[in-house]
């Protein structure tokens, strides 16, 4: 995504990304802060958080070239949120209103992931991906999209996930959460068009970033194979593809090529599947 006059926002609007503390969240943010949003990052780790915003601030602050005369406008505000709470999305809701926030883009980037099987996870882990990938970022559009249509522009991305069409065991409950994720994107990016408010839905595979608590082995193999693409690379395309206000976005050819052969495999090949990736299973 380029970044010149025509398109730098001179930090009068915000952006809110949530998962900001690490991996992805805090690439789009500082993405974000560098095309002229000013940012409320939210995370349920406060000290990262904080280390996300100073490293950011940092960055705005030493910019040397045509945006100088805009950067001491730039603000990045911190909210420590645990996003599976009922209350989140009036939380973050309440804290930009408090701050004086003209929210123009809201990012659900914030994810949980782990491979077991639905009857072994605990009640607790099921509920929280839950509230984290579909109940809380339903609630943040429902908070922010009404802004932004009454201010005539804005831009939501959700993440959703090659997933969406793949509920594969082990994978069943991430999956069928980004498949949620993926059917009210599309409903409400129906309901917005005229609006100048558009909504994007992000499906990527593997993304080489923590939340995939892989061994290194498995690493090194998702990568030579091209399974998993850099972090950086999926940020920059996601943007790229929100800012044109298209539909969605699946980086990686592969993924385009696996999608449709996944979703034929009968049930006795998934379940050898299933037993072949029994020593990468977590405790949740």
């Amino acid at each position: 995504m380029d970044i010149d006059t025509k398109n730098f926002r001179e930090y009068r609007s915000y952006a809110v990304v949530t998962g900001a503390a690490s991996g992805m969240g805090r690439l789009y943010a500082r993405r974000l802060a560098l095309s002229g949003y000013s940012l409320i990052v939210i995370d349920i780790n406060g000290q990262k958080l904080e280390e996300t915003a100073d490293a950011i601030r940092a960055e705005v602050a030493g910019l040397s070239d045509w945006r100088i005369p805009y950067k001491s406008s730039f603000r990045v505000l911190t909210l420590v949120q645990d996003l599976s709470q009922q209350d989140a999305a009036a939380r973050v809701a309440g804290f930009s209103r408090q701050n004086g926030c003209d929210v123009e883009v809201l990012v659900n980037n914030a994810g949980l992931f782990y491979y077991q099987g639905i009857a072994e996870t605990s009640p607790r882990a099921l509920s929280r991906m839950v509230m984290v990938h579909d109940y809380t970022p339903l609630m943040l559009c429902r908070e922010f999209v009404p802004q932004m249509k009454e201010r005539g522009c804005g831009y939501v991305l959700n993440v959703s996930s090659l997933a969406a069409w793949i509920p594969w065991p082990g994978l069943g409950m991430y999956a069928s959460t980004k498949r949620f994720v993926k059917d009210f994107s599309r409903a409400l990016r129906v309901e917005c068009r005229g609006t100048g408010v558009s909504v994007t839905n992000a499906y990527f595979g593997a993304v080489d970033t923590p939340l995939f608590n892989l061994k290194p082995s498995y690493r090194r193999l998702a990568r030579n194979l091209r399974i998993m693409i850099p972090a950086e690379k999926a940020v920059e395309k996601a943007l790229r593809a929100m800012f044109r206000r298209r539909k969605g976005i699946m980086p990686g050819v592969l993924n385009h090529i696996f999608k449709p052969v996944v979703t034929i495999l009968p049930d006795p090949v998934l379940a050898w599947i299933y037993r072949l990736l029994e020593p990468i299973r977590m405790d949740v």
